[in-house]
């Protein structure tokens, strides 16, 4: 085995002896392996909000101060019992396994090490940074051997590169575990006979495992590591949503109403009462303003879905309902929460690099969220694929920003203003409001039967001349020409009757009068309606008016991940923007070099954290400034 260093004047390392080939001896954890916190003897104990992902528990002690943990808490049971041999038998094997180098007992400062079984003597010390170099093979494993005590300082960090994996480190210690805070740990530690503390901040990749000492942790992000044969978390069998799929907003049995200025995407109605306040030009679905056949089958529909949840056995209980959100992370499981829950910061759901898997969260009582709270997608996670079986009211705070579909088992749904939704909200038996929200349905529903092959437009004698062809439609009704002057808010300009069925291709063709458009530019949209009352938007076409640089439109907004920014420019220039935070702190300045007339361009802002922000616009002929929200 060839080793790397970089050798700091504050540390000597000396290599005893080196084995020619790659250690990949496999060190078998068994059910302790489950556990992100575990002792076999011994107290364990949180302060502060900390974020565990993996089961936590003792064998034999006491257990305090904790709040929400993605995993099973145990205590002197029989999943303690089978991690406390399993732990005893891992040790015994990091025990025998033969040192393959010798290690001073300061690690880090910069140095890059390999692979292997490296023999500590005394008290140990991590400070600054220590790689860890697989050299591009994922079963490298490596093991410190530490004689006694081990510490690391505040701020130091365990990385690793070309292929290194948490799951095959392990730190064996003859003596206390202490770890510093804001430090960043990766591997599986192992206190022999001591306890385990980390201080407040750190972030652990791995497993904190004690024999026959206590574990303490404060404020501690820890996470039991992917890889080395773990499962690929799926999540429960999705519900089938049958004919509701389509809609965004249901009720089976009582008013669904909104006030002032709601956009919804998907179908909006009841089964038994009356669909009132939405604004059919913000809509795009069908309203169903009294009871239908499609109502109808949607609600019994729902009744299955719903029945469907609550059968499914849970994973993992969130054992304090009164203090869900606040930074926790969730994994693909079926969760329950027995009781009131009330939500408020932030809720991360975390598929691991899986987009299918599926998170199902059930709330037996009321669920309510503070202003703000939100729920936040990474790691692949999709929001068709979150769904929350609330047995009670649900009642959301103003400017929550939610993910999934929300079904209430007999209890009222209330989204007041600045709510946004991706998903669906639904109740099987109460009232539905909502008060100038923003409702993306989730992807499920069927698309139209119309393929849109192009659609564009051009400025002529102050006519726009709006020109589209289409593919084997089938049942289509009509094409309604809508109209904007900021790309966002759209009025009916004007129909054409479509084909209803073909084959082929048709061409279709709409001649706009813009003369009394006192805008720069003017945006065009078709409004494509099927039969069944269904219908979907094409992409907007901008048509420039007048040659003046303009900031003509940021969409979409608030952003999820990229946005598109619309410039009219007079002339050819190049124009710099800068994206800062509410602090006012410059997070990206970029260059663009733009033609005269129409231009988009394409902003990523996958990197920026949830928040506001403002995106400010220079060049020669323009000074302007858009404020968005990042999702």
């Amino acid at each position: 085995m060839k080793n790397k260093f970089l050798l700091p004047v504050v540390a000597v390392i000396t290599l005893l002896s080196i084995s020619s080939k790659t250690f990949a001896q496999v060190i078998n954890l068994g059910t302790s392996a489950n556990f992100v916190i575990f002792t076999t003897i011994g107290a364990i104990g949180n302060t502060n909000k900390s974020q565990l992902t993996g089961n936590v528990g003792t064998n034999n002690g006491g257990t305090t101060g904790f709040g929400n943990v993605n995993g099973v808490m145990h205590s002197g049971d029989g999943a303690t019992a089978s991690a406390t041999n399993n732990l005893n038998s891992a040790y015994n094997q990091l025990n025998s396994a033969v040192p393959t180098a010798t290690h001073a007992p300061l690690l880090g400062n910069g140095t890059t090490l390999t692979a292997g079984v490296y023999d500590i003597s005394g008290v140990t010390t991590l400070s600054g940074i220590l790689q860890l170099d697989a050299q591009g093979n994922q079963n490298a494993v490596f093991i410190f051997k530490i004689s006694a005590a081990f510490s690391s300082t505040t701020g130091s960090e365990v990385k690793l590169i070309n292929g290194a994996l948490a799951c095959n480190i392990f730190w064996k210690i003859e003596g206390a575990a202490s770890l510093g805070s804001l430090s960043v740990m990766k591997g599986n530690v192992i206190a022999h006979n001591d306890f385990i503390s980390v201080g407040s901040g750190a972030n652990i990749e791995g497993r904190l495992l004690s024999i026959n000492g206590a574990v303490t942790i404060n404020n501690t992000t820890a996470k039991i590591p992917s890889g080395c044969g773990s499962v690929v978390l799926n999540g429960p069998t999705a519900p089938d949503l049958g004919s509701a799929i389509c809609y965004a907003l249901l009720s089976g049995n009582e008013d669904v109403h909104n006030t002032g200025t709601t956009t919804v995407k998907g179908d909006i109605g009841t089964n038994v009462g009356l669909t009132t306040g939405y604004d059919a030009l913000r809509v795009e679905g069908t309203i169903h303003p009294i009871p239908d056949n499609s109502t109808n089958a949607a609600a019994a529909a729902l009744i299955n879905a719903r029945t469907y949840l609550n059968a499914l056995t849970a994973d993992i209980e969130l054992l304090f309902p009164a203090q869900f959100g606040q930074g926790l992370v969730l994994t693909p499981h079926t969760y329950v929460l027995n009781g009131a829950t009330s939500f408020v910061d932030t809720l991360f759901l975390d598929a691991e690099g899986n987009a299918n898997a599926v998170f199902v969260i059930k709330i037996y009582g009321a669920l309510s969220s503070g202003s703000f709270a939100a729920v936040s997608l990474i790691n692949g996670t999709q929001a068709r694929n979150v769904y929350w079986i609330v047995n009670g009211a649900i009642t959301i705070g103003t400017n929550a920003d939610l993910k999934g579909t929300f079904i209430s088992n007999n209890g009222a749904v209330n989204l007041p203003t600045g709510v946004r939704l991706e998903g669906r909200a639904m109740t099987t038996n109460g009232a539905l409001t909502t008060t100038s929200v923003t409702v993306n349905m989730t992807e499920g529903c069927t698309s139209l039967p119309l393929s849109l092959v192009s659609f564009s437009g051009k400025l002529q004698n102050s006519f726009a001349l709006l020109d589209w062809k289409t593919e084997n439609e089938q049942n289509t009704l009509q094409f309604d020409v809508e109209a904007s002057t900021d790309g966002r808010n759209f009025i009916k300009t004007g129909t054409v009757d479509a084909a209803g069925n073909s084959t082929g291709s048709r061409s279709y063709s709409f001649v706009a009068n813009t003369k009394s458009i006192a805008a720069p530019v003017a945006f065009y949209r078709l409004k494509m309606m099927d039969i069944d009352g269904r219908f979907s938007y094409s992409a907007i076409v901008a048509i420039q008016l007048k040659a003046k640089a303009t900031v003509a439109s940021l969409y979409p907004n608030p952003v999820k991940s990229t946005t598109t920014l619309v410039l009219v420019l007079e002339k050819n220039e190049c124009i710099t923007y800068t994206i800062s935070d509410q602090s006012g702190r410059i997070v990206t300045t970029r260059q663009v070099a733009l033609q005269a007339g129409h231009n988009s361009v394409q902003i990523d802002a996958n990197a920026l954290a949830v928040g506001m922000y403002t995106l400010s616009i220079s060049g020669t002929s323009i000074k302007n400034y858009i404020q968005f929200i990042k999702q």
